[in-house]
């Protein structure tokens, strides 16, 4: 699990039950995502919640996961919303 922790100290991550969150303090979970199949049976990452882009078809859920998951560490993770960006 990859978390970015900003000069704040504020702690951003994809959230995962990998490490129990709550031990290290307060948490703020939003959704950031949707992965859904289509009437075909392809499945699709929406990742609208973070103005992102509807990502897919893939022929497998797993497939959708994964790009959801590199899309948000890319887009997210490593570049903070500019809401979350320090003025300087």
């Amino acid at each position: 699990m990859r978390m970015v922790i900003d000069p704040q100290g504020q702690v951003r991550c994809i959230y995962t039950e990998a490490l129990d969150l709550a031990a290290i303090g307060p948490l703020t979970i939003r959704r950031a995502s949707q992965v859904e199949p289509d009437a075909d049976g392809q499945w699709w990452a929406d990742l609208a919640a973070m103005n992102g882009p509807c990502l897919g078809p893939y022929r497998q859920r797993s497939l959708a996961l994964t790009a959801e998951q590199a899309w948000l560490e890319t887009n997210h993770l490593l570049h903070p919303p500019e809401t979350e960006v320090p003025n300087g």
